[in-house]
């Protein structure tokens, strides 16, 4: 099977330093999806972002998986708050002119 765009767990492990129980840990609560591939797990690139963000908020905030679940669902929010307020404008400004 093809590992384009996937990105080899342990290396990712050993170049943030960080063991890969963590990982396990964040994909069993459901903040990141592992993939299986002959017998090796792998992430998509595009989650590296926040897999760094989840890291920083582990190691520097010493914040544990449960609590960077609760961080990301906030931050997921927030994102969706300023769409909608980003919508409301634009359909002010209609009214306005």
């Amino acid at each position: 099977m093809k590992t384009d765009h996937l990105i080899l767990l342990k290396t990712v492990s050993s170049h943030y330093q960080v063991e890969l129980p963590f990982f396990t840990h964040l994909s069993e609560i459901g903040l990141i999806e592992i993939e299986i591939i002959e017998q090796s797990p792998y992430i998509r690139e595009e989650q590296i972002k926040d897999i760094e963000r989840m890291i920083r908020l582990h190691h520097e905030l010493e914040v544990n998986p449960e609590g960077i679940d609760v961080v990301f669902n906030l931050l997921q929010k927030i994102d969706r708050l300023e769409k909608d307020l980003i919508t409301i404008k634009n359909r002010l400004k209609l009214y306005e002119s």
